[in-house]
């Protein structure tokens, strides 16, 4: 069910939600908070390539 693509979207994830919490307690607010914006954008870009991929399969 998983796909190399959807490790490659958590990874990034995870990556940014752990960049904006190291940023965010070591005296960073703002841009912890700027960075923890990525994790829900990359999250959304994720579904969107994957339903595109699901419907492209679909219509063949």
């Amino acid at each position: 069910m998983f796909k190399i693509s959807d490790f490659f979207i958590l990874t990034a994830v995870a990556i940014s939600f752990a960049a904006s919490g190291i940023s965010y307690f070591n005296g960073y607010e703002t841009q912890g908070l700027f960075t923890a914006i990525w994790v829900p954008s990359i999250l959304a870009f994720g579904i969107y390539f994957k339903l595109v991929a699901l419907l492209a399969r679909g219509k063949q």
